[in-house]
């Protein structure tokens, strides 16, 4: 009888710990969904002439090489 009890806490105590892991899961992925990663901060701006290269300034940047 005593056997029967320890394993039923034991499972008991196996179902709270999954359940309190999914419910923790489920809270940071609606933290990561809220925020924003790849929005610039508005009082943060590049200097002049530190913005990202366009296409053509990427190619006159190139070397030109005989193959």
């Amino acid at each position: 009888m005593e056997t029967l009890i320890t394993l039923a806490a034991i499972a008991l105590l196996i179902v709270l710990g999954l359940r309190l892991i999914h419910r923790l899961n489920a809270q940071h992925d609606a933290r990561i969904a809220a925020h924003h990663f790849g929005d610039p901060f508005p009082a943060i701006r590049r200097p002049p002439g530190h913005g990202h290269p366009t296409a053509k300034e990427q190619a006159d940047r190139r070397k030109v090489t005989d193959t």
